[in-house]
């Protein structure tokens, strides 16, 4: 199989290509990565670097642009908690983000808020990802080399 033949993998195993993926680029900047036993809060990883406080860290992944969300009861906006996301695009190496969470504080046209308030929408209350060609552009502050660039 050639390598980065994303297509060829299940959805489970880009999820699980990706979280180990996102350790080993942490590992690489100096961090140190501590795996959670339980995967129910929304936190699929710990990491922190030289003894600062941890990071807590979900890990998203899409094979092409559209739509990744987290529940907003796992998941409350506040500093230490980010999300990484991940971009596969096929025969490519992953494009990686780690947007803190505090960015759904302001919802904009790319990190929403659904809230589905009305009977017929049955779906728990949500903070998404709106991943498109037009809007790439205002992920990249949040890419991995942007963000580790300072350190």
């Amino acid at each position: 199989m050639p390598r980065f033949a994303w297509n060829a993998l299940n959805k489970q195993q880009v999820g699980t290509y990706f979280e180990y993926f996102v350790k080993m680029e942490l590992t690489m900047y100096g961090y140190e990565v501590y795996t959670t036993e339980v995967d129910d809060r929304a936190v699929d990883f710990i990491a922190r670097k030289n003894g600062s406080s941890f990071i807590e860290v979900q890990a998203k992944c899409l094979r092409k642009f559209g739509y990744v969300f987290v529940q907003k009861s796992n998941f409350a906006p506040r500093n230490g908690l980010y999300l990484a996301l991940g971009l596969l695009n096929e025969g490519k190496e992953p494009q990686a983000y780690l947007i803190p969470s505090t960015v759904w504080l302001q919802p904009n046209s790319v990190f929403v808020s659904r809230d589905y308030k009305t009977p017929e929408l049955k779906s728990k209350p949500e903070w998404g990802i709106n991943v498109s060609a037009k809007n790439i552009g205002l992920l990249e502050q949040y890419s991995f080399n942007t963000v580790f660039a300072t350190e």
